[in-house]
């Protein structure tokens, strides 16, 4: 936009200015043509005016060397039947034709022109006086005028290139701010706001960001509270249920009901601290992989072994941290294994391959046929929610990762995510001396 304004600041002012200078070019070459031959004139009329009184041929030729253009020899007297008083510059020709014409006019010569002046003496002579105007005179200064006029139009158009060049870095340094922002916002950063500033177009612009921001954080203020709200009601059933599994007889399965209810309320504790949380302050959380992987496999491994699945973990020798909340990652790897459960017979084997290259969970059922509906938010084939996968791969873009849908080499289907190569710091090279 910034260079766009200097070009139509450049090409607008180039205009005008060419439209009002060159006509005012051509009227001062003009101005200074009419003024030498006025001055010719006059010089003329000087020498009438003594023609007038006495047409003496030595009174004449100390008329003629008084005067200005007689002093530098551009003057001269043409009398019937006798040379030429002063310096002449003309042709014969020309003074038989302005005697005849008995008018004044102007003869072009080498290096100029020559005002010839006819006039009638009282004895019914024609007498010519005859102003030679070299062309410096006809031109004199008008290189000088130009030079100026020139210097106004390059001050004029860096003038208004200048001003445009100011007035485009205002616009642009508004529109950047307000598109920076609005990437701020898009990012989670909603306390983000733009000070108006700028054309008034930006100004209003700027205050609907900022009024748009305002009711996006309140929205989503309402959304978390509704969330929040929404798990506290899931205390009362979780209540009943809990009593009930107190209720049973000691055993496995009463156990594992007992802690499938206490990880339920761990669960709905988690969901409501972090519903209220903000988006802002969960995207500052980091959790380790390894360990949450680790405490839900305890969970998961009970259940493995009452359908007889025989499973498997490879790596987890060092932490994996993702730029995750806990509760968030926790429902990606209940969603990666809960897949295993939900879409596989029993005695179907399973493992889990995690490292800071991603997570990878292969079994040996019978795979998925379609990948790319799979990820499709609440479109399952297999009679769930259809959130699962769309959970992974929300997760993995989180971590800047990408989602895995593959043949599994156990013979099912692979479901995982990689994640990006850490960067390695650059060795510093030391010099040997």
């Amino acid at each position: 936009m910034r260079w766009a304004l200097n070009r139509l600041a450049l090409a607008i002012t180039s205009m005008v200015a060419l439209a009002f200078l060159v006509p005012l070019a051509v009227a001062t070459r003009q101005i200074a043509h009419d003024r030498a031959v006025s001055d010719a004139r006059q010089q003329a009329t000087s020498l009438v005016t003594v023609l007038g009184v006495d047409a003496d041929p030595t009174l004449l030729t100390n008329a003629v060397a008084s005067t200005t253009a007689g002093s530098e020899g551009r003057l001269a007297v043409h009398l019937p039947d006798f040379a030429a008083i002063g310096v002449s510059h003309t042709t014969a020709a020309q003074i038989t034709i302005a005697s005849q014409d008995r008018r004044s006019a102007l003869a072009p010569v080498d290096d100029g022109l020559v005002y010839l002046q006819p006039t009638v003496l009282t004895d019914g002579r024609t007498v010519i006086v005859e102003v030679f105007v070299p062309d410096t005179e006809l031109t004199r200064g008008v290189w000088a005028a130009w030079f100026v006029l020139g210097g106004l139009a390059i001050g004029l158009v860096a003038g208004s290139i200048l001003f445009a060049d100011r007035l485009g870095s205002r616009l642009v340094r508004a529109t950047r701010e307000l598109a920076g922002s609005a990437r701020r916002l898009g990012a989670g950063e909603l306390q983000t706001r733009v000070e108006p500033h700028g054309p008034r177009e930006l100004r209003d612009a700027a205050n609907a960001f900022n009024t748009m921001a305002d009711d996006l954080s309140s929205l989503l203020e309402r959304e978390r509270e509704l969330a929040a709200d929404l798990s506290h009601r899931l205390r009362t059933p979780l209540t009943a249920l809990r009593l009930d599994a107190e209720a049973m007889p000691p055993g496995p399965i009463g156990e594992r009901m007992r802690q499938a209810c206490d990880l339920l309320d761990e669960e709905l504790e988690a969901i409501i601290k972090g519903a209220r949380l903000g988006v802002a302050a969960r995207g500052k959380e980091q959790t380790d992989l390894v360990e949450v992987l680790a405490d839900r496999l305890a969970f998961w491994s009970v259940l493995a072994e009452d359908q007889e699945r025989p499973w498997q973990v490879v790596g987890g020798d060092e932490p994996v941290l993702l730029p995750i909340p806990r509760s968030e990652l926790i429902g990606v790897v209940d969603a990666m294994l809960g897949n295993v459960f939900s879409h596989t017979p029993e005695r179907v084997a399973f493992r889990v391959s995690v490292s800071p290259a991603g997570l990878l969970v292969d079994d040996a059922g019978p795979g998925i046929a379609d990948p790319a509906k799979a990820v499709q938010r609440g479109v399952s084939g297999a009679g769930s929610t259809g959130l699962g996968l769309d959970i992974v791969r929300r997760a993995a873009e989180q971590a800047g990762g990408e989602m895995v849908i593959a043949r599994s080499p156990l013979g099912g289907a692979r479901v995982g995510f990689h994640l990006p190569a850490p960067a390695r710091p650059r060795r510093s090279r030391r010099t040997v001396s």
